[in-house]
């Protein structure tokens, strides 16, 4: 299936990796929903990583998270071979947009965990032959395309370390590399909902209209109370009594206007979010992300059943279904159930990895036509 039918039109089209840890040739393309999945080892979270660091490129310009892997090197794949250029690739469409940057090793310099950005390109439709950039990096020298339709270089000189989108940033200037970053500040991504004992989720929150689930879960009550009293509140009603039978939810305002979940199971009393088990409170979790009122453009869940029984799976998913409806999905997960539950409504990508590099079961990796990267430098 190509996706869920619903109110939103696919965003992300496709994005493209190469030598990215395991994945030395990878290009995906998304659907209004869309579930990856794999044995271990296969490359999932790679995959994962991959998404997060071509976000955090396009959104901020920023290359500082390699730092945190231990710099280029460490990043790229470990069998480049003979004759292939010792680089980095990553490539994002989204709409009519295409955005690839390379990224080399670096220079001596003061910045040696920082990848020096090679090639930047942004184009328009599927090819990007010169009549379709609207802007192109080589090195430092910027080309912008103007509103006369005229190709031309730009005063603007990056840093070797910096993409030009942490440069480009006026709206008049250029405008679709803006375009493109504002896109991308609307994505989402929830991998670390934490539900262990000190899980920030089981901390009261000041009560105010808060329509993004926190990465980390930490205004959870402030979140849940948006979708009770502004979203979908029958919904998420509805979910909750689907997977736990009697059970409900709700948010007590004290008079310090704080706002504390209650789990309520019958019991005389309500319980505390400190009382409740950790597949409970990450069920309810994905819930308030899924149902918020106001939805992100793209929204990633890796791995969302964790700590959860298969008993509520089935609930899991038709939550999913239903954010699918108002934004893109895309979900990373090893849970069967799940994938067999969203699989006839969903783009399915399968991984697989051949003792060598991450392999997409049944796509040839170099004959994609929905993916195209421009020239090197």
């Amino acid at each position: 299936m190509s996706g869920v039918p619903g109110s939103v039109a696919v965003m992300i089209r496709n994005l493209a990796f190469e030598n990215y840890r395991s994945l030395e040739h990878v290009t995906l393309d998304l659907g209004q929903l869309t579930v990856i999945t794999g044995p271990n080892g296969s490359g999932k979270s790679n995959i994962y990583r991959a998404m997060r660091l071509i976000t955090d490129i396009v959104r901020d310009g920023a290359l500082s998270t390699l730092a945190w892997e231990g710099g280029l090197r460490n990043a790229l794949h470990a069998d480049i071979r003979r004759g292939v250029p010792v680089a980095m690739r990553l490539g994002v469409a989204v709409d009519d947009l295409n955005y690839a940057i390379e990224l080399g090793l670096p220079q001596l310099g003061p910045f040696l965990l920082d990848p020096e950005v090679k090639v930047e390109t942004l184009w328009h439709g599927t090819h990007p032959r010169p009549s379709a950039l609207l802007a192109q990096r080589r090195n430092q020298a910027v080309s912008l395309r103007d509103d006369t339709g005229g190709f031309g270089v730009s005063p603007w000189r990056p840093r070797v370390e910096e993409s030009m989108i942490a440069t480009l940033t006026d709206p008049l200037v250029s405008p679709e590399l803006y375009a493109l970053r504002e896109q991308a500040r609307s994505w989402r991504f929830y991998d670390a909902l934490r539900v262990d004992s000190h899980s920030p989720a089981r901390q009261p929150h000041p009560s105010t209209f808060t329509a993004a689930l926190a990465p980390d879960g930490g205004n959870l009550a402030a979140a849940l109370a948006t979708v009770l009293h502004a979203g979908e509140a029958g919904a998420l009603h509805e979910a909750v009594g689907r997977a736990f039978p009697g059970a409900s939810v709700d948010v007590m305002e004290d008079d310090r206007g704080v706002a504390h979940v209650q789990w309520f199971t019958g019991l005389r009393r309500p319980m505390d979010v400190s009382e409740m088990s950790d597949g409970t409170l990450r069920f309810l979790m994905i819930a308030v992300l899924l149902l918020s009122p106001r939805p992100p453009r793209f929204l990633v869940l890796n791995e969302p059943e964790g700590s959860v029984h298969p008993s509520l799976i089935p609930a899991m998913a038709d939550l999913i279904l239903k954010g699918s409806r108002a934004t893109q999905v895309l979900v990373v997960s090893h849970s069967t159930t799940l994938v067999d539950a969203l699989r006839d409504q969903a783009q399915h990508i399968e991984l697989t990895h051949d003792g060598r590099s991450t392999q997409v079961v049944g796509h040839d990796p170099l004959g994609s036509t929905n993916w195209v990267w421009p020239k090197r430098a």
